[in-house]
């Protein structure tokens, strides 16, 4: 096999542990065969790496409090912030799992993208400005406002540290088995690498440093995908319509690409997988914190409506590179594993598998640079999630466990932020250390089940602090607690996990989805617990909605949030 066949075999293993459930179907993660070495694609590797570790440098130097570490000080321009929030939320599963989806399925691939991309408008008309106006680092700040900061802060952290724990898994093993496959190193040494890096950009640049990492990388994604689709629709004339009708011509499943069910036909399950989508986009710790970076709730609000615009963009990319892949791969022997007098299945005999799609159609439109740019581009975009996700979880051990809740706010700045650089460093190990274990594990699910947790405990809680007068502090905490059990159960019990993982003959939770029960088992749950909580704290908490209610809307007051 040469060279060039076996980087889309192995980055296909890579790409396997980072999707949904319904991506990544199939048997336990293999171990990727170390190879030979990709060079356009290891320049680019180390030039993204050199360019990043110097502005980590930069903003290592002009990190001095807290408001610095966490927020960027409040000094992240809206555009720069958009191209952040991009970059955090555009994952490797979307570019390479989505893609691979519209291959396969067609048209029906678009339910992930429609959810995924449908969250932002919550996102935009419900949290961005209020959490801005309200909060100072973490989300864990907004929803402590007026209750009882004890009790919340370690729901919402517990919410949080969940999130980033299933999240970081999958995009570990992922990152190392690409750093393996460039490098021709042992699976351990690669995880190592990316560890460490991760943990340098976070512990010693903080938030300033990991917005330019996401920036850097949302630039890198956008500029490549679109690339590739104006490459595809330049062999179409430019015309979407004759590269529908070659990709009708080409897939064996013929005109029913083009209609919806092919995918998740189930329609409860498919509800269920969009509602996880939708608000579990709102709930995720990592992509929230991003608007405390901005100076004020206004430039929050354009931050999210210019990134639902770049996110949306990107995802009518995936749709066509997706078609493209049909229309230009399905038909050529070289991307597939040939059998007897040179057969082969379309849909399940790519070399690699379909998540990689994307990388395939690289080296068909652009040959062996653009497939080492594509490549490098795929490992930033898992640096950029990490690190993202990592600087969350740190916060909210330091922010909201240490500060808040075991030394009840009598600690200095500067100890806070030197135990969240440990947090960070800390972190960090427990990430390679799983990473390691998880090696030739399917962690698909996790993702999945993020996405779920993020939706069933962050946001109700979130939500209703925020939005509903009669929220009690028993009410929050009993209720995202029950949302958090309830989506982890329900994803265990379900066939991705009961059958496929852990080897039992049925599952006993009928879907793979669980945020279409969960998450009304939290809202039902703060609304009966609140309402049945008729003590003095609660009455208080009652009473305070107003002063919480104006800020929130008008941001009086929220000016003295960030030290600047």
């Amino acid at each position: 096999m040469t060279r060039l066949a076996r980087l889309p075999l192995a980055l296909a293993l890579t790409t396997a542990s980072l999707v949904p459930p319904a991506f990544a179907a199939g048997p336990d993660l293999g171990a990727v065969q170390q190879s030979s070495t990709n060079w356009p694609a290891i320049g680019m590797f180390f030039f993204f790496v050199l360019a990043t570790l110097g502005i980590t440098i930069r903003a290592a130097r002009s990190t001095k409090s807290a408001a610095d570490f966490y927020a960027a000080g409040g000094g992240i321009s809206a555009g720069t912030n958009s191209l952040a929030i991009a970059g955090d939320y555009m994952s490797a599963a979307s570019f390479l799992g989505i893609s691979g989806l519209v291959y396969t399925s067609g048209f029906d691939g678009l339910i992930y993208s429609t959810g995924f991309l449908v969250g932002w408008p919550i996102v935009l008309f419900l949290i961005a400005e209020r959490l801005r106006n309200l909060g100072k680092f973490t989300f864990a700040d907004v929803a402590s406002f007026r209750l009882d900061q004890t009790s919340i802060r370690i729901i919402s952290a517990t919410g949080t540290l969940v999130v980033v724990a299933f999240y970081l898994i999958a995009q570990m093993v992922g990152a190392g088995k690409l750093i393996q496959l460039l490098f021709g190193l042992p699976y351990l040494y690669a995880v190592i690498i990316v560890g460490v890096l991760m943990i340098v950009y976070v512990a010693f640049g903080g938030m300033k440093a990991t917005t330019w990492v996401q920036v850097i990388k949302a630039c890198l994604l956008l500029g490549g995908a679109s690339f590739m689709a104006g490459a595809v629709l330049f062999k179409y004339g430019f015309n979407p319509e004759s590269l529908f009708a070659a990709a009708v011509q080409t897939h064996p499943k013929g005109d029913a690409i083009m209609a919806p069910g092919g995918l998740v036909n189930n329609p409860i399950e498919a509800i269920s997988l969009g509602v996880g989508l939708m608000f579990g986009t709102a709930g995720l710790p990592h992509i929230l914190m991003r608007f405390f970076t901005v100076s004020d709730a206004q430039a929050a609000r354009k931050s999210v409506f210019y990134a639902t615009g770049l996110i949306g963009y990107f995802y009518i990319l995936t749709f066509i590179i997706g078609f493209g892949g049909i229309a230009l791969l399905m038909s050529d022997p070289t991307y597939f594993k040939l059998g007897p007098a040179g057969a082969f299945d379309k849909l399940k005999d790519m070399i690699g598998g379909t998540n990689m799609v994307a990388v395939n159609l690289a080296n068909a439109v652009g040959g062996p640079y653009f497939l080492g740019f594509i490549s490098a581009v795929a490992f930033a975009t898992i640096l950029a999630v990490v690190a993202g996700l990592t600087l969350a979880g740190a916060s909210a051990v330091s922010h909201d466990l240490y500060a808040q809740v075991i030394a009840r706010g009598r600690t200095t700045e500067a100890h806070e932020v030197n135990l969240s650089k440990i947090a960070a460093v800390v972190i960090g190990i427990v990430a390679i250390v799983l990473g390691y274990i998880f090696e030739n594990q399917n962690v698909a699910f996790m993702v999945g089940l993020a996405f779920s947790v993020a939706a069933s405990c962050n946001f109700p809680v979130l939500a209703m602090s925020i939005l509903w007068r009669d929220t009690t502090t028993w009410g929050a905490l009993i209720g995202g607690l029950v949302g958090l059990i309830a989506a982890v159960m329900m994803v265990v019990l379900s066939k991705a996990v009961w059958v496929a993982t852990l080897g039992n003959p049925t599952a006993i939770f009928p879907y793979d989805n669980p945020a279409l029960f969960s998450m009304p088992l939290a809202f039902a749950t703060i609304v009966i617990v609140s309402k049945l909580d008729r003590s003095q704290r609660a009455r208080r908490e009652r009473a305070a909605f107003d002063a919480q209610y104006v800020r929130s809307e008008t941001g009086i007051g929220a000016s003295t949030a960030h030290a600047h």
